[in-house]
């Protein structure tokens, strides 16, 4: 409870995230970047009296990998968890909450990455939860939360799916299986316990990488490049709060619900 906005600015005080990453020009850091809102704390949190944070996005928010290189077509800010291969091999288990801010809403007609592993190469996404409107899709808005498998897949899997709405936490337990690429999905609303959404299903989860939580929000329009083209409206101030986000050994499957 007495972590700082700007512990997550060095890498001798973050609570485990990388402070040196993913965000947008390079002389922001982190504690202008995340909030800690005024909402009562995830499941996860109570239990070892945490708070949840918020990771907001603005105009600002364009990740330049190079000086050079500017991905100008995203809007993103996610912190990227400490671990290294620790947490990409192996059965694992990753916990999360999230919530939507109403004072900082997201815009549903673009696609948003909230909670991603991103492969070493950065050819792919092993698991991704999305919201908005998917890329290529037709329809009106989506205001849902979607999991998806491998996005180099073909069919792309869908783990999971349900409704996101304003007012309650959404928890999520996933059980990776790195060696035998399989994903069990386990979620539940509000305090409520941990629920199996299915037995394991098969998932490439090959590849190691970085996990992301935060925002990356994608351009809107028929574009080839979406890193640097595409529509993003001006003036937004947006976020998702998280709590409760943690990896832990599952090889003696013993997976903790809230």
């Amino acid at each position: 409870m007495n972590t700082s906005l700007s512990d997550f600015d060095s890498a001798a005080t973050s609570p485990g995230y990388d402070p040196s990453y993913v965000f947008g020009e390079r002389d922001l850091k982190w504690s202008s970047i995340l909030q800690f809102p005024n909402v009562t704390a995830s499941a996860y949190d109570i239990g070892v009296q945490a708070k949840p944070f918020e990771v907001t996005v603005n105009d600002q928010a364009i990740f330049a990998p190079s000086a050079d290189d500017g991905q100008t077509g995203f809007r993103r800010a996610e912190l990227l968890p400490a671990g290294g291969d620790a947490i990409v091999t192996g059965r694992k288990a990753l916990h999360f909450s999230l919530m939507i801010d109403p004072q900082r809403p997201l815009n549903y007609s673009h696609e948003y990455q909230l909670v991603f592993v991103e492969s070493a190469d950065y050819s792919t996404n092993q698991l991704v939860l999305k919201t908005g409107t998917l890329i290529g899709s037709s329809g009106g808005e989506s205001k849902r939360l979607l999991l998806q498998g491998n996005v180099a897949s073909l069919p792309i899997p869908t783990l999971f799916e349900t409704p996101f709405e304003e007012g309650q936490w959404y928890n999520f337990g996933l059980d990776m299986d790195f060696d035998q690429n399989t994903v069990e999905v386990f979620f539940s609303t509000g305090n409520d316990s941990l629920l199996s959404q299915g037995s394991a299903q098969f998932n490439d989860l090959s590849g190691k990488g970085q996990w992301h939580v935060g925002v990356l929000k994608k351009p809107t329009g028929n574009v080839q490049d979406i890193t640097r083209e595409g529509y993003q409206e001006s003036g937004i101030n947006e976020g998702i709060i998280y709590g409760g986000v943690f990896f832990e050994d599952n090889s003696s499957n013993c997976f903790e619900t809230v």
